[in-house]
């Protein structure tokens, strides 16, 4: 139901010149530019007072730094080392 095709487009167009008039559709359209030329102008200044207002608002805020209580000490523990194995003769005559 959205789609419109040209020819649905040219049946609209003929409507709107039949209702209006071939005498005022260059006057319409010629005010219809300029509101969209005022329109625009006013937008441009809104952007330009936003922009010069932002800087003001957007200022960091510094929130307090936590203090934590200081560290103590772990107590070091020595690594845990496996016992030698012991070869037997087995492994001795192997290795050579």
């Amino acid at each position: 139901m959205g789609n419109l095709g040209p020819t649905e487009l040219i049946i609209i167009a003929v409507v709107i010149i039949l209702l209006f008039g071939a005498k005022k559709l260059p006057d319409m359209a010629r005010s219809l530019g300029k509101s969209a030329k005022i329109f625009k102008a006013e937008t441009k200044g809104l952007r330009d007072q936003d922009a010069d207002d932002a800087p003001v608002q957007q200022q960091p805020v510094q929130q307090p730094v936590q203090q934590l209580p200081p560290a103590q000490p772990q107590p070091i523990q020595q690594p845990q080392v496996a016992p030698p194995i012991e070869q037997t003769t087995q492994n001795k005559a192997a290795n050579n």
